[in-house]
């Protein structure tokens, strides 16, 4: 059972970013809020400050992530923010796989329960998968504050055991149902 919801007797787990996507949404959707000359300088400024430490390991990809996700987007009010991933939404189906659309609506037809699970932000992903009619999103979600983007994470960066750890609480019981599930990475598996 998935709260007050009987749990269907397939789920279909895509991830998002080159899997239902061509490319990774994230650089494009930086391209999308900002412009291609305004990102490109931005990231001129903050790409040597985040790749040395990352090189040496001493921070991790996720922080890395928070880091160029902060630069851009701390103290931007979520309401913004929320009207860029809603425009922005309408955009992915430019980059969405034609492959993995095909096989969502074969999931769909079987009745099967379709969730996207991602690294990417959660909000730019929700928007596109409700207009897709898909309503479960589980992803990174940026922390808000007084209807303030901080420029951090309110949740573990949605990736590899996260993943694993977020599907879990949301359907917890796998004997009730049977799990195909699409990725691209190793961080997938």
């Amino acid at each position: 059972m998935t709260g007050n919801k009987i749990a269907p007797a397939a789920i279909a787990a895509f991830d998002f970013d080159k899997t239902i996507t061509v490319k990774d949404s994230f650089t494009d959707f930086l391209f999308y809020s900002f412009g291609y000359a305004k990102v490109i300088v931005r990231l001129f400024i903050i790409v040597p400050a985040i790749l040395l430490p990352l090189f040496l390991r001493m921070i991790t990809r996720e922080r890395a992530k928070q880091c160029v996700f902060s630069f851009f987007f701390k103290g931007m009010s979520v309401d913004s923010f929320n009207h860029l991933c809603n425009g922005y939404s309408k955009r992915i189906s430019a980059i969405v796989s034609a492959e993995a659309m095909n096989r969502i609506c074969w999931h769909r037809k079987r009745g099967d329960d379709v969730v996207i699970v991602s690294a990417s932000i959660i909000n730019w992903i929700r928007a596109w998968a409700k207009q897709n009619g898909i309503e479960q999103v589980i992803g990174t979600e940026p922390e808000v504050k007084n209807g303030i983007l901080t420029g951090k994470f309110a949740t573990p960066n949605c990736k590899g055991e996260e993943k694993v750890t977020r599907f879990l609480k949301i359907y917890p019981d796998r004997t009730l149902y049977t799990l195909y599930a699409y990725g691209d990475s190793k961080g997938d598996k």
